[in-house]
C-alpha cells in the first residue's frame, strides 16, 4: 500500500475576478440657446483598482460557505506523478473519494475513501479498512495527515495563506475552460504560514492548516509558489503550487469542477474488505 502514502499537498486557493464597470457619457446640446451652449459633458470616473489582499479577502468570506466540492488534481509530489479526481463533503460531516492513477501500476486505479473516521484504501475491488480511531496514535495520525492532504484544504485557509505572501501580485485576467478569471501569484515561506496558523481564526481552521502544515514540514518543503485562477464568482477555478522538497520538486495543480453540489460517500463492498484490525488480531498483533 506504499502507493497510497504520497501527501499530496493541495493548496487551494480563491480570489475575486475584477469587475470593471461600463462608463457612461453624456451628449451636449447642439442647439442654440439664449443661455448659451451647454456645458461639456463630464468624463466619467475610473473604478478604483482591486487590490490582490482585497481579491483574497472577499474569496476567503466567499468560501467559508462551502460545503462540498470536486476537482482534478495533476502534476509532481516527490518524484511521483499525481493524477486524479476528488470529491469532498465538509458539511455536515466531513467525508472524501479519491480515485487517481497508481504510480506503481500504469493503468491501474487507485482510491482512496474517508467516512465515519474510517479510511479505505482500495484497488481492483480489493480494500484495506483502517479504523483510525482503532489505531496506534502514531499510526492514526499518520493516516489522518493523509486523508488531511487528499481531501484538499477549506478554501479560505489557502487564500488565507497566500494573504501572507510579500510578492503578491495580480498577473491579469485569463480564461480557464471557458470562465473568465483573475490570476493571482505570491511566495510564501512555511515560517510564515506558521505565523499564521497562530493566528486563525477558528480553532477549526487552525487544525486543518496546522496538518496541511505537517505535511509540508514532512516532505521538507521551506516555501510554496502559489499561482491562482478565480471566477467571477469569487470561487477558486484552478490553483497551481510549487515548491522544492527534501525527496523533490513539488508541482501541482488543482482544477475546481463543481463547488457546493451533493456529495456522496458510501463504504466498499463489505465481501470486498479487509479489515486491518481483524487481520491484526488473528495474527496476534504486530505493527501496521
Amino acid at each position: 500500500m506504499n502507493a497510497y502514502r504520497k501527501k499530496t499537498v493541495s493548496a487551494v486557493l480563491a480570489a475575486l475576478l475584477l469587475a470593471v464597470g461600463a462608463t457612461a457619457c453624456q451628449s451636449g446640446d447642439d442647439a442654440k440657446k439664449d443661455k448659451g451652449a451647454p456645458a461639456p459633458a463630464k468624463a466619467a470616473e475610473k473604478p478604483a483598482e482591486v487590490t490582490p489582499a482585497a481579491y483574497l479577502e472577499k474569496t476567503k468570506k466567499k468560501s467559508e460557505e462551502i460545503s462540498s466540492l470536486r476537482y482534478s488534481i495533476v502534476g509532481d509530489v516527490a518524484g511521483q506523478k499525481v493524477t486524479g479526481e476528488a470529491a469532498v463533503r465538509m458539511k455536515p460531516t466531513v467525508a472524501m473519494s479519491m480515485r487517481m492513477d497508481s504510480p506503481e501500476k500504469p493503468g491501474e486505479k487507485v482510491e482512496i475513501r474517508l467516512l465515519d473516521s474510517t479510511m479505505y484504501l482500495g484497488a481492483q475491488s480489493k480494500w484495506l479498512k483502517f479504523d483510525l480511531k482503532a489505531l496506534a496514535p502514531d499510526q492514526a495520525k499518520q493516516l489522518d495527515s493523509l486523508g488531511a492532504a487528499q481531501q484538499g484544504q477549506n478554501p479560505a485557509d489557502t487564500a488565507d495563506s497566500l494573504g501572507s505572501a510579500k510578492d503578491l501580485t495580480k498577473v491579469g485576467e485569463e480564461t480557464v475552460d471557458g470562465q473568465k478569471t483573475t490570476h493571482l501569484t505570491g511566495t510564501v515561506s512555511v515560517d510564515e504560514l506558521r505565523s499564521r496558523n497562530a493566528a486563525a481564526s477558528s480553532p477549526e481552521a487552525k487544525e486543518r492548516q496546522g496538518k496541511n502544515l505537517a505535511a509540508l514540514e514532512a516532505q521538507g518543503i521551506k516555501s510554496l509558489t502559489m499561482d491562482i485562477w478565480i471566477d467571477e464568482n469569487d470561487q477558486p477555478k484552478q490553483v497551481r503550487t510549487r515548491g522544492a522538497g527534501t525527496s523533490g520538486p513539488m508541482d501541482v495543480t488543482v482544477k475546481f469542477l463543481d463547488i457546493n453540489k451533493p456529495v456522496e460517500v458510501a463504504a466498499p463492498p463489505a465481501e470486498q474488505v479487509i479489515d486491518l484490525a481483524e487481520m491484526m488480531k488473528e495474527e496476534g498483533g504486530g505493527s501496521a
